[in-house]
């Protein structure tokens, strides 16, 4: 737990990764708990570049006043890292994910890729924003029960914590709508789902994103030293970025070739079959000196 300790301090001590292609907001003070209630500790907060979509800005502050959703990401931290011995599967990855989320939505807004909730249902590129960012809280919210299945399980624990979140801000139809586009992103992030949505695909291509400095999706042994262990220290930076020939360009840079593991393990089979690869293209280098090259680039879309 100490490491995860240090990474949940890591994130919250930046105020920018811009270097990374993407911006981490910077601490906006304290948020007020609810009377009855403990302040949530500074790590466990939520910060979205969300000034500019007022929708968005009403729901984060409901994320971060929620006790309840904060004990459920403790929960699947739980099972996560202490009983299973995987990666952080906490408000930690949360936040991150929800960042990227919003992030590669926002660049396939910019250069005119249409949200499934605009095309099918009439509703806006800000309340897509919306989607992908409850998507992303609330993916492994399943997690707090069992690994095992645990995206389908993530269905019923999200719903209700829907209806909490979204009942202030939308009506009955456009807040169904809003559940329905939400809970199928959550469904279809496994590497096996079949997204229908844009946001959807979003989803899933950003929990994968969530590999830097080790911080892996992909569960291996504790202390254990093997291909999945080597492979995602090896990971040392993902950006997020616009690209030239596609919308989003993703760039990973590896101090080893051991990481190239690590992304096809885990972009390529999330980038695979999510509804974005005319939009996205991955490109993976080697920069460490010491490494013996094996490759210097490898493309993906």
């Amino acid at each position: 737990m100490e490491a995860l300790d240090q990474e949940q301090e890591r994130v919250v001590a930046t105020e920018e990764q811009s270097a990374e292609g993407f911006d981490l907001p910077a601490p906006a003070g304290a948020v007020v708990a609810p009377p009855g209630t403990a302040p949530l500790a500074p790590a466990e907060l939520i910060r979205l570049p969300a000034r500019h979509n007022p929708v968005l800005r009403q729901v984060l502050a409901a994320v971060n006043a929620d006790e309840d959703l904060h004990a459920i990401w403790r929960c699947q931290n739980v099972n996560a890292v202490d009983r299973l011995g995987m990666s952080d599967h906490g408000p930690v990855h949360m936040h991150i994910v929800a960042n990227m989320a919003l992030r590669l939505i926002r660049l396939l807004a910019a250069r005119d890729v249409e949200s499934s909730i605009v095309r099918d249902h009439g509703l806006t590129s800000l309340d897509a924003e919306v989607i992908v960012v409850l998507g992303a809280l609330l993916h492994d919210a399943g997690m707090s029960i069992h690994r095992d299945d645990h995206e389908a399980m993530s269905l019923f624990v999200a719903l209700p914590k829907l209806q909490e979140l979204l009942g202030p801000v939308y009506g009955p139809a456009e807040r169904r709508v809003m559940i329905s586009e939400t809970l199928h992103a959550i469904i279809t992030h496994r590497s096996g789902g079949r997204p229908l949505t844009l946001e959807a695909g979003v989803v899933r291509l950003a929990d994968a994103l969530d590999m830097s400095q080790g911080r892996s999706r992909i569960a291996f042994t504790a202390g254990h030293v093997n291909i999945h262990s080597v492979s995602a220290a090896a990971i040392e930076r993902v950006g997020i970025v616009a690209g030239e020939t596609k919308p989003v360009r993703i760039e990973i840079h590896m101090s080893n070739a051991a990481g190239v593991f690590q992304v096809d393990e885990l972009l390529r089979d999330k980038l695979k079959g999510s509804g974005l690869e005319p939009h996205v293209e991955a490109v993976a280098e080697v920069t460490g000196e010491s490494d013996r090259r094996l490759f210097e680039t490898l493309r993906y879309g």
